[in-house]
């Protein structure tokens, strides 16, 4: 909200829930998203096991969906010593990843990390399951991990755009859930087994609604062992939101167009439909009282293309793959938001059908 001083977050929470109260529609706030992930009735006791068992030990960790950006946390997560195991469903990937390892390059050099690859979940319960499949898997994704689940694991699931988190609660319940966001990595698997990243902003986690905070710190302090700088945050519906209005700004352009992040930032004519884009996700986030600290959505995404502007989103590289893209949860999810509370999004619902086209053949 404006004029409210970051160093008063408490009061922040307040004003945005007398704003909800207000409006007295429950429609308007995304659903289990609550800040702080506070406990509800029903509330699991996993104190005694589970990640906080022995926060000093090394995780038991599997990332189920091993794309680019899983590859980048399985290798980083291994490099800090946790025992990481990974599961996707395209062979040579996984067939290469268990004869050579897995190779990472980016910023701070190249390594190869030694992890388990599997074509599908082993019998094997860990501490935590990090879900990194596309926003479109999740549910069959999600419906597939009881082997590797026991009480203690907690599922931490990292997709992009809106509603992949509400999906995933469906399925394995809220209780043992943490959302993740990722920031600024511009990731892509180079070939089979070998995964590149351009940079690296920031990983935010929070709890679904009923993990305990305790839980979702030592998931962050597991990553920062990795070199990720990781965090956990207390409002993840707005960290979500935050990210968005940048995807919004670039994953449509991008994949329209084939131009880079910092292309489509600068150009003539995609750069002010990009930041067209970006704005009507701000005012959307606002009326919705998601309490974002972004007092400028032009000077927030061309701060976040200026860290990596030769970057091609993810839904660039699935047209290119030609594959379908998640753009129905990205720039397609703020016209349906908007509707909510009785606005509209022309640009990114004319972007998002002109993307939704391009993929009709796919």
């Amino acid at each position: 909200m404006r004029g409210v001083p970051r160093r008063l977050p408490a009061l922040r929470r307040l004003q945005r829930r007398l704003r909800a109260r207000r409006r007295a529609d429950p429609a308007r706030r995304p659903p289990g998203l609550r800040p702080g992930g506070q406990g509800r009735a029903g509330r699991r006791d996993r104190e005694a096991g589970g990640l906080m068992a022995g926060t000093d030990a090394p995780l038991r960790i599997a990332v189920v969906g091993c794309g680019a950006m899983g590859s980048v946390y399985a290798a980083r997560l291994a490099g800090a010593g946790h025992d990481v195991l990974v599961v996707d469903a395209w062979a040579d990937h996984v067939a290469a990843i268990a004869r050579d390892g897995l190779a990472l390059s980016g910023p701070d050099g190249e390594r190869t990390a030694q992890v388990r690859a599997f074509p599908a979940p082993p019998a094997e319960p860990v501490d935590l399951v990090v879900l990194a499949v596309k926003a479109a898997d999740v549910v069959p994704a999600a419906s597939g991990l009881a082997p590797l689940l026991d009480d203690g694991t907690v599922v931490l699931t990292i997709q992009n755009g809106l509603g992949s988190a509400e999906q995933v609660a469906g399925v394995l319940g809220p209780d043992r859930l943490a959302v993740g966001i990722a920031s600024g990595f511009g990731a892509s698997l180079t070939a089979p087994g070998r995964v590149h990243h351009n940079a690296m902003k920031a990983l935010r986690f929070g709890a679904y609604s009923g993990l305990p905070s305790a839980d979702v710190e030592r998931v962050a302090t597991a990553w920062r062992a990795g070199g990720f700088d990781a965090a956990a945050v207390d409002d993840i519906a707005a960290m979500q939101w935050e990210k968005l209005i940048c995807n919004v700004a670039y994953s449509a352009p991008c994949a329209l167009t084939g131009l880079t992040v910092g292309e489509v930032m600068d150009h003539d004519e995609m750069g002010p439909i990009s930041r067209a884009a970006a704005t009507e996700a701000w005012e959307t986030a606002r009326e919705l009282g998601i309490g974002i600290d972004v007092p400028d959505p032009v000077a927030h995404v061309r701060a976040f293309g200026a860290q990596m502007p030769a970057a091609k989103p993810s839904a660039l590289l699935d047209i290119e793959a030609g594959r379908r893209s998640e753009i129905a949860v990205i720039n397609g999810a703020i016209p349906r938001e908007a509707a909510k509370v009785g606005l509209t999004a022309p640009v990114n619902a004319t972007l998002t059908g002109l993307v939704r086209t391009r993929e009709a053949g796919f």
